[in-house]
């Protein structure tokens, strides 16, 4: 079995590199493979078997002034590589977000719940998975995820470190609840649908219960020994940005227990691991 991993320079795709050792694997970064070519994909994916898209354009906001960048890497960078699989016989993972959704649900997202994205970056995403879907229907895994953090890359709980380091309070948002991701816990779930028997089709690939920044912050400070009650709630009309960020991002799991494939650990569990790997002050 030979995988390609795209946007192998990424915090998902080191992981991922990390989840796959052992095994046959060409890791892309972003320098190495323009997926918004048709005929330099074709060439890269040739001969793969697997081949997990996460590269990506993430910078949400940036999204709002630039979505034709944003369009050529999440949704035409997905077509081409959904074309090139189907041409090749490979089955694709195509790595989405949230953010197709436009935050309005009280209950955890089910996977079938009809796309309505409220920003640039999650209508560029949206149309991703669209085009992958239409391309390679019978071999494209759409695998949604939220809140990610890991050691290679931008980490909300980096951040809340070294805030904490300058200020004798930290502010964050109690109005926006999802579920904080580890892009390691992300990578061995995806290897694990690859492994088994699970139909394509969308999952949700985020660390199970639910929390807000706030809490996710809070839980930070617990486990740097320090006091959470140096975390104060506030809103998110406080902090305006050109991208609109949904209210509720849970995703609901359904299609792991269909597909006989445990979800993934609680987030609470994920972060401690996680910083007990060093992880959450790395960097």
């Amino acid at each position: 079995m030979r995988y390609l991993i795209t946007g192998a320079g990424g915090m998902l795709g080191t992981d991922l590199r990390l989840a796959l050792t052992g095994r046959d694997v060409t890791a892309l970064t972003r320098a190495d493979l323009d997926v918004t070519d048709l005929d330099t994909v074709r060439a890269a994916v040739a001969g793969h078997d697997v081949v997990i898209n996460a590269s990506a354009y993430t910078k949400v906001d940036d999204a709002e002034s630039h979505e034709a960048e944003a369009y050529a890497v999440n949704a035409t960078g997905a077509q081409n590589l959904a074309i090139a699989a189907a041409e090749s016989g490979a089955r694709l993972v195509q790595v989405s977000t949230d953010y197709v959704f436009d935050g309005s649900a009280t209950s955890p997202y089910d996977e079938s719940t009809p796309l309505n994205p409220i920003s640039a970056y999650g209508r560029t995403k949206a149309d991703g998975e669209r085009f992958a879907t239409a391309a390679h229907p019978d071999g494209t895994y759409i695998v949604r995820t939220a809140w990610l953090y890991g050691a290679n890359g931008g980490n909300f709980a980096r951040t809340m470190l070294k805030l904490a380091a300058t200020h004798d309070t930290v502010s964050v948002v109690n109005d926006q609840r999802g579920q904080p991701t580890w892009t390691a816990d992300l990578a061995a779930q995806i290897v694990t649908l690859l492994d088994s028997e699970a139909a394509p089709g969308i999952y949700h690939g985020t660390n199970s219960g639910e929390a807000t920044w706030f809490d996710f912050a809070r839980e930070v400070f617990r486990l740097a020994g320090l006091d959470p009650e140096r975390v104060l709630p506030t809103t998110s009309d406080q902090f305006v940005r050109p991208a609109p960020r949904p209210d509720y991002s849970v995703l609901g799991h359904a299609a792991w227990q269909r597909a006989g494939i445990p979800e993934m650990r609680d987030w609470r569990e994920a972060l401690s691991a996680a910083n007990d790997a060093g992880v959450l002050s790395a960097g």
